[in-house]
């Protein structure tokens, strides 16, 4: 089944071999002692062992021969948050340019923004290994193939991921509907990071807290908030726009 390993010896293997693996599907029935060495190996590379029912598990394999485990894999392999920060320092062309989502959980949204970033010349996107979505075949097809040329880091905590963005130069830009300052009166033309949040409760408390500037869309119409991807989308081209016109300039 496409995105999935199904049965112990699949997903062990897939382990050993250090491919991606967003996160593994352990039946509640299933013994400990049975799937030591997965679960000894998934805790040692801080994959997400998640117990589910008999019935989700057959949704996975129909087939019904998952031995009370299945993986999800990822479409595309991830990159190290260092070689990432690498490759948007040493960039000639523009700054560093840098998107952190925090917990974006709808592949629809992961795979639009990905598309979008690719677009614009984002250096790659930062996502949290827990309640997030990873670099599945619907994230991939919805990216438009994206998902081939924008490098994806998924890191286990986020600020740890942006005091180490901050040592290296970058500034953290956060997008939050209640914050004064907007999203044009931020200064594109510095190595930047944009931290886009969850669809429903937006940026994390914590999250929150290490970014330098917070900017909001503004909002003429009756409704208070836009899609998480569009209002990516929109911060992406600002950054675009400034920086075009400084070139320009």
């Amino acid at each position: 089944m496409e995105d999935f390993l199904i049965g112990r010896n699949a997903v062990y293997e897939a382990l050993r071999s250090g491919r991606a693996i967003h996160k593994i599907f352990m039946g509640e029935f299933t013994t400990v002692s049975g799937a030591k060495e997965i679960i000894d190996l998934a805790k040692e590379k801080g994959i997400v062992i998640q117990q589910v029912d008999r019935k989700k598990l057959e949704s996975f394999a129909p087939a019904k021969n998952h031995q009370g485990i299945v993986a999800q894999v990822a479409a595309q392999d991830y990159i190290e948050l260092d070689d990432l920060i690498e490759r948007a320092l040493t960039d000639p062309e523009q700054p560093g340019f840098i998107l952190l989502l925090d917990e974006v959980e709808d592949p629809h949204n992961l795979g639009a923004i990905l598309r979008t970033a690719e677009c614009t010349g984002v250096h790659g996107v930062i996502i949290p290994k827990r309640r997030a979505a990873g670099l599945t075949s619907t994230v991939s097809k919805t990216s438009a193939g994206a998902v081939s040329y924008v490098p994806v880091a998924r890191v286990s905590n986020l600020s740890q991921a942006i005091e180490a963005l901050k040592k290296a130069g970058f500034w953290i830009v956060g997008t939050d509907g209640q914050t004064k300052q907007t999203v044009y009166q931020i200064d594109g033309k510095l190595p930047l990071v944009i931290v886009v949040g969850n669809e429903g409760h937006g940026i994390s408390r914590l999250v929150k807290s290490h970014c330098d500037w917070l900017v909001k869309l503004p909002m003429r119409g009756q409704l208070n908030s836009l899609n998480a991807a569009v209002a990516a989308s929109v911060v992406m081209y600002e950054v675009v726009r400034q920086r075009e016109v400084g070139t320009r300039g």
